[in-house]
């Protein structure tokens, strides 16, 4: 998967692209480091979006509270449905190991992008 085609074709939409980094959000990261944001990102996405059935899928990922939220938003990250839509990673299987890589690779070039 090219998470830079991936990435152009995302920032083309009206509501992906409505997300921002806000100045706090920029501090935390630089207070926190990439490393522990990248660990974060693997936290959220192994708790909220790597099991095969999600109850609360399309509603698992905060809108606002933490820069990976954000990123997740503004890269179509943030359930299983927009994973499908937008990355082709199909609903209603565990996802890999490569997958979850994959979709911290996402947020992370995104949030590198935009601090």
């Amino acid at each position: 998967m090219n998470i830079e085609f991936n990435l152009e074709k995302i920032s083309k939409s009206k509501f992906r692209n409505s997300f921002h980094l806000t100045q706090k959000d920029k501090e935390y990261i630089k207070v926190k480091g990439l490393d522990v944001i990248k660990k974060h990102s693997y936290d959220f996405v192994n708790n909220r979006l790597k099991p095969e059935i999600i109850t609360n899928d399309g509603k698992q990922t905060p809108m606002k509270g933490h820069p990976v939220f954000i990123a997740q938003h503004a890269t179509a990250c943030c359930c299983r449905g927009c994973l499908e839509k937008w990355h082709k990673i199909k609903k209603q299987k565990e996802l890999t190991d490569e997958e979850v890589d994959y979709i911290v690779d996402v947020i992370m070039s995104w949030i590198k992008k935009n601090i």
